[in-house]
């Protein structure tokens, strides 16, 4: 780091490093194995709420064992679709841990996407069957892309069921996964059709306080694993009280997102992720169980990835240096 400058990253900056989804995937692997270990800080995100069902979320986080702090400043706005914008965008801050100043400023959309999807593959790690090769993936967007790339990277996937309320998405969806991967994907035109014969499902709509959930009791068969990647906005309280095991990534920010009025019907989590990589708590314990992965986002994922994006970005010489 030099002395009273940052590195600047734009977002085709970080894409341009192109880092593996399999190195974001072992990165957040090692920062939960020091979470479950007590070595990270991290309070619930705040924020603040401009439109119904948005959000801009302040995210700091230090984990001690990668020598890693920073804050990711973060907005989520659902109607973005409808301008032609991005659903998530925002900046992420690294400071440096001896001194506090600032080394780096970096887009945070593409970290945010492939870490998500990472912090999926890595609950299914520990809660889906290893054989697993079907999966079910509700909303086509950019969290049904990176979820179903890590979870490539760990299960023996071939095939997918794609559903999304815009047919033209999902048709979209098919095109590019097929021309991406070796894999059958078939377009279903219902919730139930996406998720009855699936091992693994992944839902990615928007994350809405007061949701109208679609899938039931008995849709997730014996031995399936679920992620819930937008809380509880698919998911029925009954579907989610049949579940064997619940396991989120932080219970803090479960329990403050439940204060929020999330999760009003959801039942308390069995462990938090930390605790099942640290191996303080099981995971899967049968090929029978029901299980589902609550992954809320945190800002521990986001700054186990972007040292590694700052250190690759330097040593291609990316980026723009700018004074403090």
């Amino acid at each position: 780091m030099e002395e009273n400058q940052f590195l600047y990253l734009s977002r085709s900056d970080v894409e341009a490093v192109d880092l593996e989804m399999q190195t974001v995937i072992d990165l957040l692997e090692q920062a939960f194995r020091e979470k479950g270990q007590g070595k990270v800080e991290m309070p619930p995100k705040p924020g603040i709420h401009t439109r119904p069902d948005a959000f801009i979320h302040a995210m700091p986080a230090y984990i001690s064992g990668m020598g890693s702090a920073g804050i990711k400043w973060v907005s989520g706005y659902p109607e973005n679709a409808r301008r032609g914008l991005p659903y998530i965008s925002g900046l992420l801050i690294l400071n440096d841990i001896e001194t506090g100043i600032p080394y780096a400023v970096m887009d945070c959309t593409w970290i945010t996407a492939k870490r998500t999807g990472a912090a999926t593959a890595l609950s299914a790690k520990y809660l889906a069957r290893p054989d697993s090769s079907t999966v079910g993936i509700l909303a086509c967007g950019v969290q049904g892309r990176t979820n179903l790339e890590a979870l490539m990277c760990l299960f023996p996937i071939t095939r997918v069921y794609a559903y999304d309320i815009l047919p033209e998405a999902r048709d979209r969806y098919i095109a590019e996964m097929q021309a991406s991967y070796e894999l059958e994907i078939v377009g279903v035109p219902d919730p139930r059709s996406a998720v009855v014969d699936a091992d693994i499902v992944v839902t990615s709509g928007p994350i809405l306080r007061n949701p109208d959930p679609t899938i039931d009791r008995e849709w997730l068969r014996l031995g399936a694993f679920g992620s819930a990647v937008d809380f509880d906005s698919y998911w029925t309280g009954a579907a989610m009280a049949q579940m064997d095991r619940i396991v989120t990534d932080d219970h803090a920010q479960f329990r403050y997102y439940r204060s929020a009025g999330y999760f009003q019907h959801a039942p308390e989590p069995h462990a938090d992720l930390g605790e099942l990589v640290a191996g303080l708590k099981p995971g899967r314990q049968s090929e029978t169980e029901r299980t589902l992965a609550i992954n809320l986002g945190l800002a521990m994922d986001d700054m186990a990835v972007a040292p590694e994006i700052y250190r690759r970005a330097c040593a291609r010489d990316v980026g723009i240096r700018l004074p403090l």
